[in-house]
Parts: structure tokens; sequence; C-alpha cells
């Protein structure tokens, strides 16, 4: 049976060049079915209409049943007959860089090891839910590849960094543009000498991150076994489905955006009452303006109209990771034990607001009437997420908002 590296060359399914601009879409998982049926209007050749392929069925279809998946299949088989999508004839490593703004990050496109994943050499932070786990597992068993990567982060290879750079120098596979106007650039890496230098130096890596794409990621361990099982003795060890597709990127490019939540009601108390609680464990400071906080440990606060700058009274230390996480202080000491918000994954009154939407959005989400409080976060650190996956911990629900987001339709990975 043969092991693979942590990270191998893909069979890559890809767009040719002059349709990639055509095929390039949002992930799956930042747009809802409205958002994506109006995004692909008059694009025929968008990956939505295979990573959200309920939007080519009536509206009342449940997003999770299989005539989903096999519509996502069939429109998949489509492009790749039309040559829209091409597969590779041999496998690659691929350099992706996204630029947003004055933002950049240059990474490569890999097939990761489930074994490695399965063995937590490549870590996690966060738990994964059944129901959006199982629509994964569904998706790549009808479409036959894994359609969306993961999103890992890694401590700088400088031998690694060289050859990223020296690609970057040349002509690219194709640039796009996606949504929130990031620029994603893809070049293959063919020459065998660059292929094995990069795999043998990630296989001396003791550990690597996932950033984002926990489902992704669990349902390709899902499916490798599903394709053992089915393959028997015809199972080598080294088919594609023995990886996950994901982009890695050095940790120190990666951009994390703060985190926000809004809570729906003050729990039976009136405004001043609940910010007279604050003060037991804050410093509550009224601010002219947004209170978008500048440090780890300030908390911005939009109520009745008011924008507030929390700071704890005491210095607060942890020896937990966890414990020591912003978003895990603002759950303990206001969420928890004043708003009576137990279990941020199954309560219906709070919700999470992506920085990159701003703090405008907290106050519109407030000034609606529907929505009580908001409460603006500092960002948690890349350094953050390495201790609590070190530690071998989970993070709080809606810790990390990664931005700039991979694109979906780039780059595909076949199951075999």
């Amino acid at each position: 049976m043969k092991k693979l590296p942590l990270f191998s060359p893909i069979y890559a399914i890809r767009p040719v060049k002059e349709k990639a601009q055509d095929v390039v879409a949002p992930p799956y998982d930042v747009l809802d079915s409205d958002e994506a049926r109006e995004m692909a209007k008059n694009k025929p050749l968008s990956f939505l209409h295979i990573s959200k392929a309920e939007i080519d069925l009536p509206p009342d279809t449940d997003v999770y049943s299989e005539v989903v998946y096999r519509k996502a299949a069939e429109n998949f088989e489509k492009l790749i007959k039309q040559q829209i999508l091409i597969r590779e004839d041999k496998p690659c490593f691929y350099v992706y860089q996204m630029k947003m703004g004055n933002h950049i990050q240059t990474g490569l496109a890999v097939g990761a090891s489930v074994n490695d994943y399965d063995l937590n050499r490549i870590r996690k932070h966060e738990l994964t839910r059944p129901v959006k786990e199982d629509d994964r597992v569904n998706q790549i068993k009808f479409v036959k590849a894994q359609t969306g990567p993961a999103l890992i982060a890694y401590k700088q290879i400088p031998e690694v960094a060289e050859i990223i750079k020296k690609y970057t120098k040349t002509e690219p596979l194709f640039s796009v543009k996606g949504i929130n106007d990031v620029i994603h650039t893809v070049w293959k890496i063919d020459n065998d000498t660059d292929i094995k230098t990069i795999s043998d130096r990630f296989e001396e890596q003791e550990r690597v991150y996932i950033a984002d794409g926990h489902h992704r990621s669990a349902a390709a361990s899902r499916i490798q076994k599903m394709m053992i099982k089915e393959r028997g003795s015809n199972h080598r060890g080294d088919e594609p489905y023995n990886t996950f597709l994901a982009v890695a990127f050095p940790a120190d490019e990666m951009k994390i955006w703060d985190y926000n939540r809004i809570v729906k009601d003050l729990n039976g108390l009136t405004a001043d009452d609940f910010i007279k609680k604050l003060k037991e464990n804050f410093v509550v400071e009224p601010s002219k303006n947004q209170a978008k906080p500048q440090k780890k440990r300030e908390f911005g606060m939009y109520i009745q109209g008011n924008w507030y700058i929390l700071k704890p009274i005491k210095e607060l230390k942890f020896n937990d990771p966890v414990a020591d996480l912003d978003v895990s202080v603002l759950s303990d000491l206001v969420l928890d034990k004043i708003l009576g918000i137990k279990d941020l994954r199954k309560s219906d009154r709070i919700d999470f607001i992506g920085g990159i939407r701003g703090l405008g959005e907290l106050e519109k989400k407030v000034n609606s009437g529907e929505w009580k409080v908001a409460f603006a976060l500092y960002p948690t650190s890349i350094d953050e997420l390495i201790s609590v996956a070190d530690a071998q911990k989970i993070m709080p629900p809606k810790s990390t908002w990664f931005e700039p987001k991979l694109a979906d339709g780039l780059l595909s990975n076949p199951l075999i």
C-alpha cells in the first residue's frame, strides 16, 4: 500500500484560460440559493450551476435532496464535454495568489493527505455540523470530484517560497476577478524537480493547520473510506481520493477579520440595567464614532443608537488558549453570564456578521429593531488559531473570518 506525502500534486480539472472569468464563482457557503440564482443569471458557465445546483431547479427544491446533487454532476459533466473545463494529463502543484486591495497572499493548491488529516497532522480547530458535512459528502460523491478547496496555513518554508516566487514571474494559466474585487491568479507547477522539492519540504513539516473548510476536509475523509470499501482489492493508496483539495498559504500572509455578534434581546433587562451589569466587569466608555476595537481585550458595543468601548476592569490572563480568546471572554462574561446565551451553535437569539461587511452592518441590524445589541471584536490572530490547534482544542463557533476567500471552479480534484 502506497503512503502519500502530506501534500501531493493533483490531476486538476480547471477552466481553459479564455473561459476562466466566466466559470469563477464565490465559495458555495457564502451565498444562499436566492443570491446564487441572481448572481448566475445569464451566466451559463458559472460554477454556481455546480456548487449551488438548486438554482437550476424549482425554487422550493430542498437544497439537500438527491436531485440537486444529480443536477450538479450533470452540469459538471456538461462543462467537461464542452471543454470549458479540462483535466490535466499529469499531476501538478499550482501557485494560487489572491490580491484584495493592497493585501496579497500567495500559496499552493495541493492534494492534502486524508491520512494525515485523520492522524491530526493536518490540525483542526472547529467542530463540524453533520448536515453540512453530509452535504459535502453527497456533492463529492455525485460530482466525482472535490470542487471546493479547504484553506490551510503553514509556517513559511524558504525553499518553497523561492519556487513560488519563480513561477509568479511567468505567464499565469489565468487571472480572474472574483467577488469583492479579489483578483485570483493561478500558475501551473509542472516541473518534476520543483514538484518533488515542494512535496519533500512539506513532508518534513511536523504539522499544518486548517484555517477554513472543516466541512470540506471532513467530507473528503469520509469519501476516502467509502472509496476504499467500494474498490476493495483495487485500492492502491495513491489515488486522488486519498487527498483533499486545499490551498495552503504561509500563515504570516493570511488575513483574519473580526467576526462580530448581534443579539435579539437583552434577556429581560432594560438597556440601562444591561449596561449597569456590564460595569461589574468592564469599563464602559461612550464613543462618538463607530467603536472598532484597536487591540486585544477591547470590545465595541452598539445599543439604542449609541456606540461604546468595553474594556475589562481586571487584566484577564488564561493558560488555556481557548479561554484566552476575545470571543471566549465576550461569551463568558456577557453572552452567557448576562444574556443567558449558553450555546452559540444552537441559540436562535444570536447571529454573526463577518468583519468585511463593516460596523455599519451592525448599526443597520440593530436600527432595524429586530436586534437589540451588537458587539464588535478585535480579530482572532493566526497565532491564536495555531495555539488552539496545537493544544488539540476547539474554538468557539464563528471565531475567525478569513478574507479574501478562495474561489470555486478554478481547480477541482477528481476522485480517480
